[in-house]
């Protein structure tokens, strides 16, 4: 069973366990956080970070009832830092209550850590130019022989505390005494299951299953007896729950001079010094490492209380043992026992992954957005230190591209953009279809009537002498029918707006074309440029042709003394881009905002509509692109002039990404 599941009902993918992960054991998969019990090396830190309570370890309780409840005799180790977790209670106090779980026996694992602090001395005082690691933390064991196996032969051959006391309790009790550790670690669960030390420890269990045991049997310092442990006592042993208690306890100096023994703990130390030990840029004989802030912040620990509060609370214990505790019966307990076998032995056990290839990589990168070496930000927001380390973890199958912070704020602000320019455009679809509608109905109403005065008008026009004072009247009735007519025309084409035919299109053909159906002014020179290696696009070559033609026509109108008239073809792998440019007047700031809205328009009363740009506007975003304007009507400010830009997707449809 995994040491640490994630409860999915209360993981809100924060990813704050994937960054406190030092064996990077939790992936993202389907959105939910998952620990990977093969990479997982128990060390707790994600039950430990986790705001929402969402990770569950795995309960030792239903084995711990079933070791009482066997008839054998039991014993309770207890780590020596419990004094950090049961501040409220004297440590005799808390001796009575485990007995009264069932435990006949009750030992100190400090004494325990004497004897293994005793082999750590006489281990490096005759090292023999070999380099060890101190294997006292069992996570960081594990660690190494999943991640470092090179460095499996410099781990010291020296069982914990936890396996030296189990083994003192064997050889004082007897080897059918069913032994439980009760401790502050989740990793000794894994420790005790380790196919190496089986029948050492029957199970583990943490401070915090200690104290739901004691409310399931209804236990209070109220309803037992206070009692002491069993012997042997703990000396200085009691100090190894501390960050370099070890050292103490074993009389070892961590000097700075020689640098022969060094100390580190924490996540991101331990890693760091395991790194530097196996590149021998930290040459020390002894390097004494623990994965979490000492076994006194360990995950199996409810208190809440400071690291060093924590750390005073063992401290004021020892101090009080050593005045309690007789020198030399202590002394007489360590010859004792000195013949226990504190061997062991052992193995790697490889965790790592294929890595990469160097294209895939880079290709992983490009899809967040990083193509240059600059874009490489290395925020470690996503729970690995570098963005190529994510990247990796990415191709593994351990992380996602939404746990990388700059991309999912850039994925958020696309989104955003692309919801804008869709709200805008449903907006406009809609007042267009409205106006449409109204359109087609009074084009409808005004055709009938507007034919009639049409055709009576030129019915007139030829029975009247021609210097007849009533011709020149008649004709300027007749011009202006036409105009409305020209209007009405115009009312119905903008009401049919409503559908595009895609097929594929040869977009620098069609701008010829457009361009020779609707030839400009003589006094405007016209310039064609086509900068597309691929011109083939899905569009509606009549609706496109359409847009051409307003922009076309309204660029010469702006150019009334001439200009140039300059059309350009460009674009990418997902997108073209037609832009039509003029030399002519420009168009007002004030009047950009409003020039997509039907019936405004610039020019003189009579001469337009104001539809045909209301009309481009709907054909593009019916092709789901974007029509954008530039324009400089002053010229104190450079050349006057305006710039229509349509830019189309290639395949019909709007693409925010260039890689899929």
């Amino acid at each position: 069973m995994p040491l640490v599941t994630t409860i999915k009902e209360r993981c809100r993918v924060c990813y704050t366990c994937v960054r406190e992960c030092p064996a990077k054991a939790i992936r993202i998969t389907d959105g939910q956080a998952e620990v990977i019990p093969e990479r997982c090396i128990g060390c707790g830190n994600c039950v430990r970070v986790c705001s929402q309570s969402a990770k569950r370890v795995m309960s030792s309780a239903e084995r711990v009832g079933e070791v009482l409840g066997s008839g054998a005799r039991t014993a309770a180790i207890i780590a020596p830092s419990f004094p950090a977790e049961f501040t409220d209670l004297d440590h005799r106090q808390l001796v009575g209550m485990v007995r009264a779980l069932g435990f006949e026996i009750v030992s100190e694992v400090g004494f325990g850590a004497d004897l293994v602090a005793q082999a750590f001395r006489e281990l490096l005082q005759t090292t023999n130019g070999r380099r060890y690691i101190a294997t006292s933390c069992p996570a960081l064991v594990c660690y190494v022989e999943r991640y470092h196996a090179d460095l499996v032969p410099c781990l010291a051959p020296i069982v914990s505390p936890m396996v030296a006391m189990a083994r003192v309790v064997h050889g004082l009790h007897g080897a059918d005494v069913k032994v439980v550790f009760i401790g502050p670690c989740i990793a000794k669960k894994g420790e005790v299951a380790s196919e190496k030390l089986l029948g050492e420890v029957e199970a583990a269990l943490t401070f915090i299953e200690l104290r739901e045991l004691f409310a399931a049997y209804g236990v209070t310092p109220e309803t037992v007896e206070p009692s002491e442990f069993d012997p042997p006592h703990a000396g200085a042993g009691a100090l190894f729950s501390i960050s370099r208690g070890m050292l103490q306890a074993a009389e070892i100096s961590e000097d700075l001079v020689t640098g022969d023994v060094v100390a580190a703990d924490g996540r991101s130390s331990f890693v760091e010094a395991i790194k530097e030990f196996e590149t021998g840029d930290l040459d020390a004989k002894l390097l004494e490492v623990l994965c979490c802030h000492g076994c006194v912040t360990g995950s199996g620990i409810s208190s809440d209380a400071p690291l060093f509060s924590r750390r005073s609370s063992v401290s004021r214990y020892v101090r009080q043992r050593l005045r309690t505790v007789a020198e030399d019966v202590w002394q007489q307990e360590m010859q004792r026992f000195a013949g226990v076998d504190l061997s062991r032995a052992f193995e790697a056990e490889p965790r790592l992954m294929a890595e990469p290839s160097g294209d895939e990589l880079a290709y992983i990168l490009a899809r967040m957005g990083k193509v240059q070496p600059d874009d490489e930000l290395n925020c470690g927001a996503c729970g690995y230190e570098t963005c190529r380390e994510h990247a990796s973890a990415i191709h593994l199958g351990l992380a996602e591209s939404e746990m990388c912070l700059p991309y999912t704020i850039e994925e958020l602000r696309r989104t955003l953009k692309e919801l804008a320019s869709t709200q805008e455009a449903l907006m406009h679809s809609e007042k267009l279809a409205s106006m449409g509608q109204l359109a087609a109905g009074i084009a409808h109403e005004l055709n009938n009537p507007l034919g009639v005065v049409l055709m009576y008008t030129h019915i007139l026009l030829d029975e009247a002498p021609k210097n007849a004072g009533a011709t020149e009247d008649l004709r300027l009735i007749a011009e202006e029918a036409d105009r409305c007519r020209k209007i009405v025309s115009g009312l119905l084409n903008f009401a049919r707006q409503s559908k595009v035919i895609m097929q594929p299109t040869n977009t620098c053909e069609l701008v010829s074309r457009c361009l020779q159906t609707s030839p400009a002014p003589a006094n405007v020179e016209v310039d064609l440029r086509c900068d597309l290696d691929n011109p083939v696009a899905s569009l509606d070559p009549n609706q496109i042709t359409q847009v051409l033609t307003n922009l076309v026509t309204n660029a010469c109108a702006a150019m009334p003394d001439g200009g140039t008239l300059t059309v350009r073809c460009e674009g990418d792998e997902t997108h073209v881009r037609i832009s039509v440019t003029d030399t002519g007047v420009g168009i007002p700031q004030d009047h950009l905002g409003k020039i997509f809205e039907p019936f405004f328009t610039t020019k003189e009363t009579g001469k337009g509509t104001g539809l045909g740009l209301a009309v481009t506007y709907g054909i593009v975003k019916m092709h789901r692109g974007d029509v954008n304007v530039a324009s400089n009507a002053d010229p104190n400010a450079g050349p006057t002039g305006t710039t229509f830009a349509v830019t189309l997707p290639r395949n019909g449809r709007r693409s925010f990404e260039n890689i899929e």
